[in-house]
């Protein structure tokens, strides 16, 4: 690592643990988010960011579709540049939208222009779904360009994400917001293998059997939304959402421990094995110190393993394909890949 300025109530980096990647590679087991909710303009994001790096983060998740990657493109010229951190001390994680799927070098190096970077360390496609257009939208709106999930489309762009590892855009490249049976297609037809799935994952949605296939076949589960995405914007939100941080068993466990819900929600989330990436302009430093503090015990582990609602809190309901239709058509909830 290199000589930094850190914050007073900073963490060290080395302090952060990492998890190993099946290329060898090791990523901070907890990233920043940059996705915030339509209320978060991107100056508040990319000062988030700034303080972050300053107060010991290593691991940025960025996209395009956020919106914000000049502004925090910026601060990493900046914090680079002041010699507050190397680029290879950072992991630095950014995504296709749907419809860049076949321009995805294309979006790739925009992305790399936005923040700045010669590279990244980790390409995800953000979503798989193809030729969708992010409207200003409520949770009824069908977009006239989207489509379902078609195999042989997904291989194509799944191959440009592959020259991007051999041009060395990027070190390593993966998916986001799968299911076991896209997967399944994905490791039977891909010459690279994903190395990190990103998917949201939560105390009341904890996927278990799609975590496990990822651990299973050495794909890294990295988990948005790990606090419940208490500020998702109004589009994703629906009546019989649960709120995890209000969560009896959170709230008790968080108290013995002197600590917020959001905390044990991140412990938790660490301990499992997976990545969290939450997003916070405010509470940002407190999600850091949650994983480098005292460990939860395992009966707290398994009393939080005891509460899941299968409460899946981003539907992705703007990116159905027909009239009339069902959410859990995205997800392959009737066991198989709707056509």
């Amino acid at each position: 690592m290199c000589a930094f300025t850190i914050n007073k109530d900073g963490i060290d980096p080395q302090r952060v643990p990492v998890k190993k990647l099946y290329t060898g590679a090791k990523i901070p087991v907890i990233g920043l988010g940059t996705f915030g909710s339509d209320s978060v303009c991107s100056r508040d994001v990319a000062g988030a960011v700034k303080k972050a790096i300053a107060g010991g983060y290593r691991h940025l998740d960025c996209a395009s579709v956020y919106g914000n990657e000049k502004e925090i493109g910026q601060v990493l010229c900046e914090v680079i540049q002041n010699g507050l951190v190397k680029r290879e001390d950072l992991w630095v994680t950014s995504k296709v939208w749907n419809d860049m799927h076949g321009q995805v070098i294309k979006s790739c190096r925009q992305s790399l222009k936005d923040l700045g970077l010669d590279y990244l360390d980790l390409y995800l496609v953000h979503w798989p779904f193809p030729n969708y257009h992010p409207p200003h939208c409520d949770v009824s709106s069908r977009s006239p360009d989207a489509r379902c999930y078609i195999h042989e489309d997904y291989m194509k762009t799944w191959e440009q994400m592959e020259h991007l590892v051999e041009m060395g855009l990027v070190k390593h490249i993966g998916s986001s917001n799968m299911t076991i049976a896209k997967l399944e297609l994905l490791l039977h037809d891909a010459h690279i293998k994903p190395a990190c799935n990103e998917m949201e994952l939560h105390p009341h949605f904890q996927q278990p059997e799609l975590f496990q296939f990822c651990m299973d076949h050495d794909i890294q589960p990295i988990g948005y939304s790990p606090l419940g995405s208490p500020g998702r914007p109004e589009r994703d939100r629906t009546p019989e959402d649960s709120v995890d941080t209000e969560d009896p068993i959170i709230k008790t466990i968080a108290e013995k421990h002197d600590l917020s819900p959001a905390a044990v929600c991140i412990k938790w989330a660490i301990q499992r094995g997976q990545i969290p990436i939450p997003f916070s302009v405010n509470h940002y430093m407190e999600n850091l110190k949650a994983a480098v503090g005292k460990p939860l015990a395992q009966e707290e582990m398994a009393e939080i393993a005891g509460i899941d609602k299968n409460c899946r809190l981003i539907k992705g309901q703007v990116f159905l394909w027909k009239e009339n239709q069902n959410w859990e058509d995205l997800w392959d909830m009737n066991g198989t890949i709707p056509a």
